[in-house]
């Protein structure tokens, strides 16, 4: 119930954001010159495109989670996590130099671009679809708290179940800028942007105190340590490891 929370909470508060990023893509949607019933499909199929890739990335950054997890990293990575969203938000020009030089990132974002502007000249809703998935795949500071979320949540089951989450918490604001967006100005939308460094923030001191294991509850809970130690006297059928101690200390 908590990573659904925080994950609905994290989509719904941080989708005003995206009427700042993300809204020129949603407003710009090809479907104003259909039916009511048609236009309110594509537009669900945009956002079912969306929670897709969201997933999908929840899945496999779930997994990078996971490996730290099971290596006994989770309390360094959620602390490496936020000081990192921390210096993004304190250190912007730094990190935006940092990514310039990424030559593949750069070729991937457009190459995503240039999918995006074909789909847009495409007629048929299913292509609303794929425009939501490359959507989902262009950087968003929005995303990344996401991603955070669920790498810090050390299961890549967990972490599917928060990125799906966090899509759906997207998807209501999302289908109302679609809809209905070209009467939200641009002065409102820049407003609404700049809101971002703050949620970033808030996430990144959360990550901290979850990592530093403060035996808070829901704050900054204590990690179990996982136990592999199996008993002597333990009799188990599946388990063929053979363990040589005294009978004597069994009971």
């Amino acid at each position: 119930m908590q990573l659904f929370l925080a994950a609905i909470a994290l989509g719904l508060l941080g989708s005003f954001h995206c009427i700042g990023m993300c809204g020129p893509i949603a407003l710009a949607l090809p479907v104003h010159h259909y039916s009511s019933v048609k236009k309110y499909t594509g537009i669900f199929l945009y956002n079912a495109g969306r929670i897709l890739i969201y997933t999908i990335l929840g899945l496999l950054f779930g997994l990078l989670g996971q490996s730290f997890f099971i290596g006994g990293f989770q309390q360094v990575v959620s602390v490496t996590i936020g000081i990192l969203l921390l210096l993004s938000v304190i250190l912007p020009k730094f990190t935006s130099l940092s990514s310039a030089g990424t030559t593949f990132l750069h070729s991937f974002i457009n190459a995503v671009k240039n999918s995006l502007g074909k789909l847009f000249n495409k007629k048929g809703l299913h292509f609303l679809f794929f425009i939501g998935i490359l959507n989902g795949l262009l950087p968003c500071g929005l995303v990344y708290l996401g991603i955070a979320g669920a790498i810090a949540s050390g299961n890549y089951l967990k972490g599917t179940e928060f990125m799906f989450y966090f899509g759906l918490g997207t998807a209501p604001i999302m289908f109302i800028v679609a809809l209905l967006g070209q009467f939200v100005s641009l002065k409102h939308r820049n407003v609404i942007r700049k809101s971002m460094p703050v949620m970033v923030s808030i996430m990144a001191i959360m990550l901290v105190m979850r990592g530093l294991n403060l035996g808070i509850p829901y704050l900054s809970p204590k990690f179990k340590k996982q136990n592999n130690t199996v008993s002597c006297c333990e009799k188990n059928a599946e388990t063929k490891t053979v363990i040589n101690c005294s009978s004597k200390n069994c009971h």
